[in-house]
């Protein structure tokens, strides 16, 4: 009877220690787990292949784009938006601020006009 006893008055000892040893294998578990998860969803590494097409499709991108800031261009042109070289729209920006007050209000209403929603496209199902 005596050893029945003993192993009645431990309880919260061995309460207190499994719970630590859970703890500590609930985080160890997780700890693996996103150590997998992040091997698993890591790209693989840049080679120079690759290197070599992202540079060069990059300096095509930016090639494109100092060719269209040099040149004139139409962009929309039932709005009439036109591109302008960076050059010309200097010197028409200080040319039309020798009368700012008249410049602002022209420039005002040709934003209006090119900020204007299209208009929504016909629904067949209303």
């Amino acid at each position: 009877m005596e050893n029945v006893n003993q192993t009645k008055n431990c309880g919260p000892c061995s309460k207190t220690c499994l719970t630590v040893v859970v703890c500590v294998a609930t985080f160890l578990l997780m700890g693996f787990l996103v150590n997998r998860m992040v091997k698993l969803t890591r790209p693989e590494p840049v080679g120079v292949a690759r290197a070599t097409e992202r540079a060069f499709e990059g300096g095509k991108i930016r090639a494109e784009g100092v060719e269209k800031a040099k040149a004139w261009g139409l962009v929309d042109q039932p709005r009439g938006i036109v591109r302008l070289p960076v050059e010309d729209a200097v010197k028409l920006t200080l040319e039309g601020y020798k009368d700012a007050a008249k410049f602002k209000t022209d420039l005002a209403a040709r934003l209006e006009k090119a900020s204007v929603a299209p208009p929504k496209p016909k629904n067949d199902y209303e």
